[in-house]
C-alpha cells in the first residue's frame, strides 16, 4: 500500500483541448498516471473536456467528467464525491496547474478538504512568478540572464533603455511561450511588449538581454519526499536559443555537452528542485550554455510538472515518469519503486542510453495563410516525431522518414533547394524546414564555418551532415552492378532509405531492396532497456539499426536481434504518425482500443508509430511496440520478420491507409476492408458510378488535371464551385470559388503544391445542411452508431464544424434517406469495420459528399458520448471474430452531445481566420446539453445565421 494510507481517493485534472503548446502528450501522462494510482487500489475521478482521449476513455478511471475546465465544473465534482481526498495537477499541463492554482485562491480546496499532491502551489507560484523566481535563483546561486521585471508599459520601456537590444519579453503564466518575443529593433518594441503584458493573466512580463546563439539543454528529473533525486535524461536543442524548445529539434542523450559542465548543470538543476517547495514528483528543467570554451551555465525556467518533454524523454529512456511521478506523489521512495523495464531493479536509477534519438517537430503553416513561417520564442508546431537510432545521423534520418512531408529523409530525393539566397535567407531566418537546407547549403559548397555563423548549431552536428553528404557523393559514383557491400552497408547504418540509395544510383527501391537481401544487410531490431544491457529487459519496446556481421570461433557469421519472434497469431495495427491538423489524437484512441480487442480476440498485437506524445507507443500498450517511421521500408522488414496474420490500417487515418496499396501489392493481406474498396471510396470517378447504380443523388462533379480542363468544366458544372485534391485529408487544398478567377489562381496554385494531383470540382451545395453518420459493417449487416448534425452549413469543413448528436433538426423523411444511404454504401463497398459518410441536405435531399471506409475523428467522440466501446467491436468485427449482430448495442445520452472545435489561432498573427472546406481546428472538446433551449446551443445556433448569410 502506499506509504500516505490517508488518501483513498484522487482528482486528476486533464488538460483539455489539443492546442498548439499542449498536445497529446499529456492525453499519455493523465493515462499512466491513472492507471499508476488505480494499481495501489486508489479510486480515481478525472476532469477533461476533450472526448477524442485515450485518458477520457471509462477504462480509464472510476469516475470521468467531460465537463468544461473550470472551477464551477470541479465544486459539482467534488460535491458528488465527497470521499476526494487528493487532487493531483501535474499531469494536466499548465491548463491543469493554472485551474488549481484558482481554485486554491477561492478556497475551493480547503472548503471540501482536498490536499494537493505531486506540487505545491509555492512551487507553481515561484516557478511561474518571473520575479519570484530570478530572486530565488539569486539566493540560491544558480546564474540567471540580466533581466527584469515590469507590471506597466513605462516600466518595460525604462527596462529596454536600460539593456539594449536584443531582448526577450516572457509574459509570466503562460504556455508554449504565449505571448513572447525577441525584439531585435527599437521599433518593433511597444507592440510586443503590449502583447506580452496582454498575454500575461497577471499582466507581467520578464525582460531579459537575449542569450541568442548560446546552446540550450533541458534535464528531466524526478524527486520523491525523503529528497532523493534522479536525472532521468538529458536533452539537447539542436537549435541554439532562440527557437522555443517545442519548435527545436533535439537530441537525446546531450551530444556536445563537456562532462565537467553536464555535472554542473545536474547540480545546479538538483539544488533549483529542492528549492522550490517540499514536494515529490517530475520536473523540467532548461538552460542555456555559452557557446565557447568557458561553457558558463545560464538557468532559464523550472516546470514543477510533467511536460512535453517528460513524454519525449518517457519514451527515449523506457522510463516511464509519469506512472513513476504518480506513485512519489502518493508517498512513495523511489528506492521502494520498480524500474518498470528490468522488473528487477529499483526505479532509484538514472537510465544510460546505448542509443540516440532525435525529435523534429512537424508543423501545419500550409493550414494558415498568411501566417510567419520563421520560428522563434512562440510554439507553433502541431505535432512531433522521434527517430531512434544507433547514431546521430541514423536517428535524424528516421525521424525526417517519420514526418510525412513526401521526403525520404535528408537530400538524394531531388526535392533539396538550390537557390543560394533562398538557402541562405532560410537559414538566416529560422525555417520550419531548417532540417533539410543545412544539408542542402552543404551540397551547394557553402563552408559549414558560415552555415554555423549564420545559425549558431554547433559545429559537431553540421560535421555529421558534411559526412552524410560526403557518402552520398561517394555513392553516386556506383552503379546498382558496381556498389560494394561495405558502401550499402555504412548508407544504411547511417539511415539512408532504400529509396535515396536508389535515386543516388538511378535505380529502383526494389532493387535496392534485394541487393540488401542479397548481400545480406538486414535489418536489427534491438530493445529499449533503459541500462544499456547492463541488466535483462522484460519489455518488448523496439527500434531498428544495421550492424556489421560478428564472425565466432567456428567461422559462422551472424548480426544479434534482439526481437525474438513466437509461435502465436499476430496482428500489426499500423499507428498515425505525428499528430496535425486533421489527423489528430482521436487516431491514437482507434489504434489504443484496436490493439486491446485484438489482444482479447487471442492475437500477440504488435504496434509500429513513431510519435513520442501518444498512448500507442507507451511500451505497455502492445505486446510489442516497434518505435519505427510508418514508412514503408521499415514496415516491410517488420512484416518479413514478424509474418502476421494480417494488417490493420483503418485505425491509423490516412497514414496508414496510404500504405494499404503497398500492402496489396506485396499480397500481405489487409484486416477489414479490402485494398480495392479503400480505393474505390478515394476514387470520385469509380465511386461515383456506384452511387449512380445505387441510385443515390451527388453534388454534380468533374476531374480535372490542368486549369484549362478546370475552366471547361465550370462551364457545365456552374458557380459556386468546391475544389479538392483526391487522396488528402483534413480538407488540405479544399477551397470554395465563386468565379474564373478565383477558380485559375487555386488551381495554379494547387497543382504546384501537390504535382500530379487529380482535382475534384463539385458544385457546391450553397446553404445546405451538412450531417455525417459513423457506421460498423461486417459486410452483411450494418449498424449506425451515431448521425451527427452540424450547426454550421456545408461548406465548413466537418473538423472545424459543431457537429450535434443527436441530429436536432432533421425531418423523419431526411433521417430515413440518411439511414438507407449509409447502409446501401457501406454494404456496397464490403466495409468491414468502421465507416464514416458525410452527407449535404437540401429542400430535403440527401447528397452524398464522401464516404470513407476507415476510423474517422467522430468516433472516439460518439463513443464516449453514447458509453459504447465501439472500436472494440469493430476490430472484432474486422478480424472475423464477431458478426454486427452479436453485440448487445446500448447507447446510453441525455439530451444532446456537442463536438465543438478548438483553434489555435492566437500562435499566428494576421492569420486569415474565415472558416471554409480547409479544416483549421487543432482539438476539440464534447458539451453536453440537456435540451436546445439551452444558452451555450442558442449562442453556437445563431452564429449559424453568420455563414448563412455570405
Amino acid at each position: 500500500m502506499p506509504k500516505d494510507n490517508s488518501i483513498k481517493s484522487v482528482l486528476i485534472i486533464g488538460s483539455g483541448p489539443i492546442v498548439i503548446g499542449q498536445a497529446c502528450e499529456f492525453d499519455y501522462a493523465g493515462s499512466q498516471s491513472a492507471r499508476s494510482i488505480r494499481e495501489e487500489g486508489i479510486e480515481v475521478i478525472l476532469i477533461n473536456s476533450n472526448p477524442a482521449t485515450i485518458m477520457t476513455d471509462p477504462s480509464m478511471a472510476d469516475h470521468i467528467y467531460l465537463l468544461p475546465l473550470t472551477t464551477k465544473s470541479i465544486i459539482q465534482i467534488l460535491k458528488a464525491h465527497p470521499q476526494i481526498d487528493a487532487v493531483l495537477p501535474t499531469m494536466g499541463g499548465q491548463t491543469a496547474l493554472n485551474l488549481c492554482l484558482e481554485a486554491d485562491e477561492k478556497g475551493i480546496w480547503a472548503d471540501f478538504g482536498v490536499k494537493l499532491i505531486g506540487v505545491d502551489v509555492n512551487a507553481i507560484n515561484i516557478t511561474e512568478d518571473r520575479e519570484q523566481f530570478k530572486q530565488l535563483l539569486e539566493r540560491i546561486g544558480v546564474p540567471t540572464a540580466p533581466a527584469k521585471t515590469a507590471t506597466s508599459f513605462l516600466q518595460g520601456k525604462e527596462i529596454a533603455q536600460e539593456f539594449g537590444f536584443p531582448l526577450v519579453i516572457r509574459p509570466s503564466f503562460t504556455l508554449g511561450g504565449t505571448g513572447a518575443a525577441i525584439v531585435y529593433k527599437k521599433e518593433d518594441f511597444n507592440e510586443l511588449l503590449t502583447r506580452g503584458l496582454e498575454a500575461s493573466p497577471i499582466h507581467e512580463v520578464l525582460i531579459d538581454k537575449a542569450l541568442m546563439g548560446w546552446k540550450e539543454y533541458e534535464l528531466e528529473l524526478l524527486r520523491d519526499k525523503n529528497d532523493n533525486v534522479v536525472i532521468i535524461c538529458s536533452i539537447e536543442n539542436m537549435d541554439p536559443m532562440g527557437i522555443h524548445t517545442g519548435d527545436s529539434i533535439t537530441v537525446a542523450p546531450a551530444m556536445t555537452l563537456s562532462d565537467t559542465t553536464f555535472q554542473r548543470m545536474r547540480d545546479y538543476a538538483i539544488l533549483m528542485m529542492r528549492s522550490i517547495g517540499n514536494f515529490a514528483g517530475g520536473c523540467n528543467v532548461q538552460f542555456a550554455v555559452s557557446p565557447d570554451e568557458k561553457e558558463d551555465i545560464v538557468a532559464i525556467e523550472i516546470n514543477p510538472r510533467v511536460s512535453r518533454s517528460s513524454a519525449l524523454a518517457s519514451k527515449a529512456t523506457g522510463y516511464p515518469i509519469a506512472k513513476i511521478a504518480s506513485k512519489l506523489a502518493l508517498g512513495y521512495n523511489l528506492d521502494e519503486l520498480q524500474n518498470q523495464i528490468t522488473k528487477s531493479t529499483s526505479a532509484l536509477f538514472e537510465p544510460t542510453l546505448d542509443y540516440v534519438i532525435v525529435k523534429i517537430p512537424r508543423w501545419n503553416f500550409d493550414k494558415f495563410e498568411g501566417a510567419d513561417r520563421t520560428l522563434g520564442l512562440q510554439m507553433k508546431s502541431v505535432g512531433e516525431v522521434m527517430g531512434i537510432g544507433r547514431s546521430f545521423q541514423e536517428a535524424l534520418h528516421k525521424a525526417t522518414q517519420s514526418l510525412e512531408i513526401k521526403r525520404n529523409g535528408l537530400g538524394a530525393d531531388g526535392k533539396g533547394y538550390t537557390n543560394y539566397e533562398q538557402i541562405i535567407e532560410k537559414l538566416t531566418f529560422a525555417s520550419w524546414d531548417r532540417v533539410f537546407v543545412i544539408y542542402d547549403a552543404i551540397a551547394m559548397g557553402i563552408p559549414l564555418s558560415r552555415i554555423h555563423e549564420i545559425t549558431k548549431i554547433d559545429m559537431w552536428f553540421l560535421k555529421q551532415y558534411e559526412e552524410l553528404y560526403t557518402l552520398e557523393k561517394e555513392i553516386s559514383n556506383f552503379k546498382l552492378e558496381t556498389l560494394p557491400r561495405e558502401l550499402l552497408l555504412e548508407a544504411k547504418q547511417k539511415g539512408f532509405a532504400d529509396r535515396q540509395i536508389a535515386h543516388m544510383l538511378g535505380c529502383l527501391e526494389s532493387q535496392i531492396h534485394n541487393l540488401r537481401i542479397e548481400m545480406n544487410i538486414n535489418r536489427v531490431f534491438k530493445l529499449v532497456d533503459t541500462c544499456a544491457a547492463e541488466f535483462k529487459a522484460q519489455t518488448p519496446y523496439y527500434y531498428s539499426t544495421f550492424e556489421a556481421e560478428i564472425e565466432k570461433a567456428n567461422g559462422e557469421r551472424y548480426v544479434h536481434s534482439e526481437s525474438i519472434v513466437t509461435e502465436k497469431k499476430k496482428i500489426i495495427v499500423l499507428g498515425s504518425g505525428p499528430n496535425r491538423i486533421g489527423q489528430g489524437i482521436e487516431f491514437d484512441y482507434s489504434c489504443v482500443h484496436g490493439v486491446l480487442a485484438a489482444k482479447e480476440c487471442g492475437y500477440e498485437t504488435i504496434m509500429i508509430n513513431c510519435n513520442p506524445e501518444t498512448v500507442s507507443t507507451d511500451f505497455d500498450t502492445a505486446d510489442k511496440l516497434y518505435f519505427e517511421p510508418v514508412f514503408w521500408e521499415h514496415i516491410y522488414d517488420i512484416i518479413q520478420h514478424e509474418k502476421p496474420e494480417g494488417v490493420i490500417v483503418q485505425l491509423g487515418g490516412q497514414t496508414a491507409l496510404k500504405i494499404a496499396e503497398k500492402l496489396a501489392k506485396y499480397g500481405i493481406k489487409i484486416i477489414g476492408t479490402s485494398f480495392d474498396a479503400l480505393d474505390l471510396a478515394e476514387d470520385r470517378g469509380r465511386f461515383s458510378e456506384l452511387l449512380t447504380d445505387l441510385k443515390i443523388p451527388f453534388p454534380q462533379f468533374g476531374i480535372a488535371e490542368t486549369a484549362d480542363e478546370a475552366s471547361a468544366l465550370a462551364d457545365t458544372l456552374d458557380f459556386p464551385l468546391l475544389i479538392r485534391p483526391s487522396y488528402v485529408l483534413g480538407g488540405q487544398g479544399m477551397k470554395i470559388v465563386i468565379n474564373k478567377q478565383e477558380l485559375e489562381e487555386h488551381v495554379i496554385n494547387l497543382l504546384k503544391t501537390i504535382p500530379g494531383n487529380k482535382l475534384l470540382l463539385d458544385h457546391y451545395l450553397d446553404g445546405a445542411i451538412e450531417a455525417e453518420a459513423d457506421a460498423i459493417c461486417d459486410g452483411e449487416n450494418v449498424y449506425i452508431i451515431g448521425i451527427m448534425e452540424h450547426i454550421e452549413p456545408c461548406g465548413v469543413h466537418s473538423g472545424d464544424s459543431n457537429a450535434t448528436l443527436p441530429p436536432f433538426n432533421l425531418g423523419e423523411f431526411v433521417m430515413t434517406q440518411i439511414k438507407d444511404h449509409t447502409k446501401k454504401i457501406a454494404l456496397a463497398l464490403q466495409t468491414v469495420g468502421l465507416i464514416n459518410i458525410q452527407f449535404a441536405i437540401k429542400d430535403d435531399i440527401v447528397y452524398i459528399i464522401e464516404a470513407n471506409p476507415r476510423a474517422s475523428r467522430t468516433v472516439p467522440f460518439i463513443a464516449k458520448a453514447y458509453g459504447e466501446p465501439y472500436v472494440n467491436y469493430a476490430t472484432k468485427v474486422m478480424l472475423g471474430v464477431n458478426k454486427v449482430t452479436d453485440f448487445k448495442f446500448n447507447p446510453q445520452l441525455k439530451g444532446y452531445a456537442i463536438k465543438q472545435p478548438v483553434f489555435s489561432f492566437s500562435k499566428f498573427h494576421n492569420v486569415n481566420k474565415a472558416l471554409g472546406p480547409e479544416m483549421k481546428s487543432t482539438g476539440e472538446s464534447i458539451l453536453f446539453i440537456d435540451d436546445l433551449k439551452d444558452d451555450q446551443f442558442y449562442e453556437l445556433y445563431s452564429r449559424r445565421k453568420m455563414y448563412l448569410s455570405k
